[in-house]
């Protein structure tokens, strides 16, 4: 039993999105049943989105899509559904044999290539022919039962051992391309209320818990909030030693602020959410320094041995201070003060009902732009439709978000991924790692966020964002996601499918050609030679429909036996 079988992998901040190819996935199944699987059990087939403040890792991205076969919005990514569904109705057929076989043989073909054959009481036979080569595709002569051209990393299926159902690398299912939207009546140019976080007592050291340590914030904070104040004082009577000096902190992470005196000093985080140290210069005065420190947990560790000792925060430190000539004052045991969360939050400043005593900032013109800790609120409209509603946060640094009170998670749109890693192509063969494939290079690792329409009013709707470290809310916007362009490139003898979603229809026709066409999805051409009907055929089957299919062949595209010998293709591309 194949309980977990990733079909894709999780992102965090600042990685690349990371793509399993439908080649490769089918792979992995084939080869499970060809070795005599029972049960497999795909993680993930639909993906999610961690709303509220579920995602962890640490660092893990609000959207949980995993490259599913079915996206975090409920569409269909394609062609990985469409593939892996020809797969297992290719091995349903198997089914009297597979579940009643009384013998298997393996037979090593050579360079990789090995053929396994269940066979029942009856003598009915069910075949994978797989070849584990990562480079050197096959032709594979099986006298009586056929000649097959099985490509590298790949396997082929055979029904009664002497036809070929399906083959792992001959991807047939349509491939959709999905774009973001601006509706009609969509949020563009939002009209932005705000308000700075109230602070006035943790700016005075105030808090609510005392300790001479530094305690762990995951054992204090109990998960409650992400944020935790650490409060303590310094007085200072020479100014010669300490008047320019130097505040370390060593955090166990994620995201560190600093005050001193009330005045904003700066924030730091770990590349990947492990222990840092902090350091920034500060100005100190003859008399009492107040020292205020604001850690930040980005996702609590969720996985691997004794995750949940994991620590979180200043736990431990040393918090210290370096003045002149390397004078070190260590504040570890200094009395400290603690406070749980942001007084935000303990307002419900989320919420989109008024409360009383909260005074939103209405004066547009001149919004805060690239203030820490400001918490942003505005009224949109619902894109018009059935399609699923994102939001995109190009521009905003680090926070949280919500929707009429429901929270959509965290966003982190200002760090920016690595411009190398990233390609156009995509060589499935070989095993698989999260590095393989990996898009989006030099983007947010998340620029947009689902907000379920679930979570929507008929009318208006209030967008809430608290900005952690400073970020432009003017270029925010409600969008949909819909498919762009639907192409397919179906091999002779397979099926073509073609669907669109939500009630769309195939409009226009952009390309098709039966023969020999070259390229992928969105920059196809013509080969050596196509049917000079490609496009009407196809025009005649499916403009006008939400879906449409047929066998692919020459018959069906009137090309006389014998013209050519070489296996045909379609290639198509439409609209919906």
């Amino acid at each position: 039993m194949f309980t977990e079988n990733w079909i894709g992998w999780f992102q965090k901040w600042g990685e690349r999105v990371p793509h399993r190819s439908a080649e490769d996935s089918a792979f992995s199944v084939a080869r499970f049943f060809q070795n005599g699987g029972v049960l497999n059990n795909y993680y993930m087939y639909h993906g999610g989105t961690n709303f509220g403040r579920t995602a962890g890792g640490p660092y893990m991205t609000t959207s949980y899509n995993y490259d599913a076969p079915i996206d975090e919005y409920g569409n269909l990514n394609q062609p990985k559904w469409g593939h892996l569904k020809q797969l297992h109705a290719a091995i349903k057929l198997g089914e009297n044999v597979l579940t009643n076989y009384i013998s298997i043989n393996n037979t090593d073909l050579g360079n990789g290539i090995t053929l396994t054959t269940y066979a029942n009481s009856t003598g009915a036979r069910f075949c994978y022919l797989s070849n584990n080569d990562t480079i050197k595709d096959a032709n594979v002569d099986l006298q009586n039962d056929g000649k097959y051209f099985v490509p590298a990393w790949s396997v082929t299926i055979l029904n009664g051992c002497n036809k070929e159902i399906f083959n792992t690398a001959k991807v047939n299912s349509q491939t959709s391309i999905m774009v973001k939207m601006s509706g009609d009546n969509s949020s563009n140019g939002l009209n932005w209320e705000w308000k700075m976080e109230p602070k006035k007592d943790t700016m005075h050291g105030k808090g609510n818990i005392k300790a001479h340590q530094l305690l762990e914030q995951k054992e204090l904070t109990l998960d409650a909030s992400d944020y935790l104040w650490y409060m303590t004082s310094v007085d200072i009577n020479d100014t010669s030693i300490w008047s320019n000096s130097t505040l370390r902190v060593n955090t166990m992470g994620h995201t560190l602020h600093g005050y001193v005196n009330r005045k904003y000093i700066g924030y730091q985080f770990s590349q990947w959410g492990n222990k840092f140290t902090y350091e920034k210069n500060v100005s100190l005065k003859n008399g009492t320094n107040v020292i205020t420190l604001l850690s930040a947990t980005v996702g609590l560790a969720n996985y691997g041995a004794w995750f949940d000792e994991i620590k979180t925060g200043i736990s431990g430190g040393p918090v210290q201070l370096i003045g002149k000539n390397n004078v070190t004052m260590d504040l570890s045991t200094n009395l400290w003060s603690y406070k749980v969360g942001l007084n935000g939050e303990r307002k419900r400043l989320y919420d989109s009902k008024s409360h009383v005593g909260v005074s939103w900032n209405t004066n547009s013109p001149h919004i805060p732009i690239g203030k820490p800790m400001t918490w942003y609120k505005a009224e949109f409209k619902a894109p018009f439709g059935r399609n699923p509603i994102v939001v995109d946060f190009q521009g905003l640094g680090k926070g949280h978000a919500w929707v009429n009170g429901h929270s959509i998670g965290r966003y982190w749109p200002s760090w920016v991924t690595s411009t190398n890693g990233c390609s156009d192509t995509c060589d499935y063969r070989g095993k698989y790692v999260k590095e393989k494939c990996n898009t989006n290079c030099g983007s947010p690792s998340q620029r947009w966020y689902h907000v379920p329409r679930s979570f929507l009013n008929d009318d208006m709707n209030t967008l809430v964002l608290f900005e952690e470290i400073g970020g432009n809310p003017q270029n925010v916007q409600f969008q949909t996601v819909t498919t762009g362009i639907i192409c397919a490139n179906v091999h002779e003898g397979a099926q073509l499918e073609l669907s669109c979603q939500n009630g769309q229809v195939i409009s226009q026709i952009q390309f098709a050609s039966f023969g020999s066409p070259q390229g992928q999805c969105g920059s196809f051409k013509k080969g050596s030679w196509e049917a000079t009907n490609s496009k009407s055929v196809v025009e005649a089957s499916c403009i006008g429909k939400s879906n449409c299919g047929f066998i692919v062949t020459k018959e069906m595209f009137s090309v006389p036996l014998g013209v050519t010998n070489s296996i045909a293709r379609l290639a198509v591309q439409v609209t919906c």
